[in-house]
């Protein structure tokens, strides 16, 4: 199996930039598609942003599209988001999730079978 630990977030105005990351430790990090989720207070975990294990194919919820980037490093075993242009509502607990018995763009969170615990982000108007 795989650990996750996210880092990154914080307190950010509006218009200003975070890059979140998530260290993967445990089984061979490239074995995995990896995806973020968020979760605002009072609101279900949704999803952001995906990328998978091989082509490095990527994909994004239409609220992040063009704003936030995710990319992996393989030889840092490392998941990372960019993400710019923030704005109030992408106020949220920030979720890493990596998944091996899912092969493509895996956007439902059942497809995912190992989470992080979590960054807050927290973008102020």
């Amino acid at each position: 199996q795989v650990q996750l630990v996210e880092s990154g977030g914080g307190l950010v105005q509006a218009g200003g930039s975070l890059r979140l990351s998530c260290a993967a430790s445990g089984r061979t990090f490239s074995r995995y598609d990896m995806g973020w989720f968020r979760q605002a207070l009072g609101k279900d975990r949704e999803f952001v942003a995906t990328i998978t294990r091989s082509e490095g194919t990527t994909y994004y919820a239409d609220s992040v599209k063009g704003r936030f980037t995710i990319s992996r490093d393989n030889a840092k075993n490392t998941l990372y988001l960019q993400m710019n242009s923030l704005k109030p509502e992408d106020t949220a607990v920030y979720y890493c999730a990596a998944t091996d018995r899912w092969t493509g763009a895996a956007r439902e969170e059942y497809k995912y079978n190992y989470w992080g615990q979590g960054t807050q982000v927290t973008v102020s108007s």
